[in-house]
């Protein structure tokens, strides 16, 4: 199984009252920090590596996973430094840790789905990225992308479109050479990142049948917490 980014070094303004002195990260759901499910989730769909790729309050991650042995996990760490890299310029530092193909997970996302069948599907694309995708027509967020004959046709995180009915599920498969054109200074988001792949045709997708799970918002965090303490929890 490829390793895993999660991108966790945001400052969530959208939970600022919340996350000023207490990364998203570790906020609690369901009796447990809101990472230590993510962990427990991966760790049980096959992952062995995490990279975890922090920034604001940083240390307060590592403090509370260490080495992620307590999870099973191979867990290391990726800091932003002085200045927030935003979540492309994170993984373009990260990319020693990683190798030539990996996950990217969102540090906010409990996507309850089959990594293999990701991981497969980017294989047999051919392709230097891939995204899922999940038929969403503005239900649980703002639709996103356009997705036909297994690709991402067009991706915009900023500003919707109404031939857009799915959004980006959460994780995607990168190739190191899609971050080759930038510097391990350069601040820029993942999201401008796959708009320019899907442009050049360079993004495959598949779609998901399982809806994603996310603590981003107050809404989400209440969605999450009924989800998980449903006895979905994973130890």
């Amino acid at each position: 199984m490829l390793p895993v980014a999660i991108l966790a070094g945001g400052r969530a303004t959208r939970l600022q009252q919340l996350t000023e002195r207490v990364p998203k990260s570790l906020l609690p759901v369901a009796g447990r920090p809101f990472l230590f499910h993510q962990l427990a989730l991966l760790r049980s769909r096959g992952v062995r590596r995490v990279v975890l790729c922090v920034g604001h309050l940083g240390e307060q991650i590592r403090a509370a996973v260490g080495d992620g042995r307590g999870f099973g996990l191979a867990v290391s760490y990726s800091f932003d430094g002085a200045t927030l890299l935003g979540t492309g310029g994170a993984l373009k530092r990260a990319l020693p840790l990683l190798g030539r193909e990996f996950f990217v997970l969102y540090g906010d996302a409990y996507l309850p789905c089959s990594l293999t069948r990701i991981e497969s599907a980017y294989f047999t694309a051919g392709r230097p990225a891939l995204m899922a995708v999940l038929r969403n027509e503005n239900r649980w967020d703002r639709s996103n992308v356009v997705f036909a004959d297994g690709a991402v046709v067009a991706y915009d995180k900023h500003s919707s479109r109404d031939d857009m009915l799915h959004v980006d599920f959460g994780i995607s498969v990168l190739s190191e050479g899609v971050l080759r054109d930038y510097s391990d200074a350069d601040v820029f988001d993942l999201s401008d990142l796959c708009r320019d792949l899907a442009a050049r045709g360079h993004l495959a997708a598949l779609e998901m049948s399982e809806r994603f799970f996310e603590i981003g918002s107050l809404a989400g965090m209440r969605d999450t917490e009924e989800y998980l303490r449903a006895g979905r929890a994973l130890q």
